[in-house]
């Protein structure tokens, strides 16, 4: 099967597209909205784009009456935790992307009220406690796509945390076990992975 891209919908691209590029890596976004409610979302069209500066990039559409998604408002206004979720918390990242009325908070939701929070020192946002890793970010800058205005954001990492039994220092570089990290990765439709069997293989 060959298909003419240009042909299609942009519905029918995107579903090409979560079904095709796969697995993706979930960035799991927590701000606060200007009323000082917290907001957390999924979000899989993500991805690491430099390291000088540090730079993660996520790719943000609109709400189905097509207004902004509080993520993408909030973070233009403040700072972001961005979280990398472990394959045990599925239940909560997935409810976290129920669609609410702006300015209403994801926590709130009786299905995520137990999700524990803790203080990040020197950071006015918490991260979620049991999120493995963890990205304090700051809006570095924003591009526009295409007719229906997809948000490109781009957010510059400031301190990263990781859990201390996944990282490992050899000859002065540090290794995070993956297999420990257990990461949860996003397909298509309601489609979620997790790593399965990994490979080394040295570059030549």
């Amino acid at each position: 099967m060959e298909i003419d891209f240009a042909s299609l919908s942009p519905n029918q691209r995107y579903h090409w597209l979560t079904q095709t590029v796969i697995p993706r890596p979930i960035a799991w976004i927590l701000t606060r909205h200007s009323n000082g409610e917290l907001n957390l979302a999924p979000f899989s069209f993500f991805a690491p784009v430099c390291s000088e500066p540090p730079t993660l990039m996520v790719s943000i559409g609109h709400k189905a009456d097509g207004s902004v998604k509080d993520s993408c408002a909030n973070l233009r206004h403040g700072k972001a935790v961005v979280h990398i979720a472990s394959r045990s918390q599925l239940l909560p990242l997935n409810q976290s992307a129920a669609s609410l009325p702006a300015g209403e908070s994801e926590l709130q939701q009786p299905e995520l009220a137990d999700l524990p929070l803790v203080d990040w020192p020197g950071a006015d946002l918490p991260r979620v406690a049991t999120a493995p890793v963890a990205f304090l970010c700051h809006w570095q800058q924003q591009l526009s796509l295409g007719a229906a205005q997809q948000n490109i954001v781009f957010l510059q990492i400031e301190r990263v945390f990781c859990r201390d039994e996944l990282v490992t220092e050899k000859d002065g570089r540090h290794y995070v076990d993956a297999a420990q990290l257990d990461p949860l990765a996003r397909l298509g439709g309601s489609g979620y992975a997790a790593l399965g069997e990994l490979m080394a293989k040295p570059r030549p």
